[in-house]
């Protein structure tokens, strides 16, 4: 429990034990998003633990911030609810993202995908994010290549509206939201099709941390036997596209011999592979 006026240190220590007790991964981490959310200063102004222009006077938890902090940790520790959501925001490159329960979380894998697009995508291209979510990927690639024309789709209207949402408070709102099913409906009109699917196999959901299983939307995560229902569809859809020539996709441990071999048969004669920092096989792209 905080007392009504509490040292910032010791409010960090105390949530950090109650984050770390619960299980959670990364607790000091986790605590100091959490009181530097509650507080409204920046997760540095901890780490220096002085009040803004007091350089002598120590950095308190009080007044509406002390039941803000309990709250956050309870949420964290008790409901195991993702930190992201309890902040309301998720860094992604160089944006920051809203996030809520009716969208996945962008994760750090996701920005490897990013980076090889801004890498190789050619000037002016056309491109279309499927299953946008929160909008990470449309809005960095907007963000970053402007010269690209960028539009993002997904299934759902309610991510579609934390989609654009995310577009005006960022300033781009040159990114056109599409509502489909994959490419059902979409004109043919995009050089390049890029995707975080789903892609976690239905058997694997007890293996999947509580933040996961309890918080995040299902729509987003699986996808059948193998977690790749939903990439087959996609890449049948696109074989039949004549002006898309290339292709990018997102994939979970082991899944790439798979979907390279989809992509080749759809017709892409050149597959790469590419690894994350972790070493395992995250993305898929081809070219035709």
């Amino acid at each position: 429990m905080i007392a009504s006026e509490t040292p910032v240190r010791e409010a960090l220590e105390g949530a950090i034990v109650a984050i770390a007790a619960a299980g959670c991964e990364s607790p000091r981490l986790d605590a100091e998003l959490l009181v530097a959310r509650a507080l409204g200063v920046e997760r540095e102004r901890l780490l220096i633990g002085t009040a803004a222009g007091a350089p002598g006077r120590e950095l308190t938890v009080s007044g509406p911030a002390v039941r803000a902090v309990q709250e956050a940790v309870r949420r964290r520790a008790v409901e195991r609810e993702p930190v992201a959501y309890i902040t309301g925001f998720r860094a992604f490159r160089r944006l920051f993202l809203a996030v809520d329960p009716r969208v996945l979380i962008p994760r750090p894998e996701t920005e490897l995908l990013v980076e090889l697009l801004v890498e190789r995508l050619p000037h002016g291209a056309h491109v279309l994010d499927v299953g946008t979510g929160s909008g990470a990927i449309a809005l960095a690639l907007a963000d970053e290549r402007p010269d690209l024309t960028v539009s993002g789709s997904d299934v759902s209207l309610d991510a579609l509206a934390v989609a654009k949402a995310n577009a005006r408070r960022l300033g781009l709102d040159t990114v056109r939201w599409l509502h489909a099913d994959l490419l059902a409906g979409v004109p043919d009109e995009f050089d390049a099709i890029v995707s975080n699917p789903p892609y976690v196999a239905d058997g694997d959901r007890s293996g999947l941390a509580p933040e996961i299983v309890r918080h995040e939307p299902p729509v987003a995560l699986f996808a059948g036997p193998d977690g790749l229902a939903l990439v087959r569809d996609l890449v049948s859809q696109v074989a039949v596209y004549a002006r898309a020539r290339a292709i990018a996709i997102e994939i979970g441990a082991g899944q790439a011999p798979a979907v390279a071999g989809l992509l080749s048969k759809a017709g892409f004669a050149q597959v790469d592979v590419e690894p994350d920092l972790a070493g395992i096989e995250r993305v898929v792209l081809g070219s035709r």
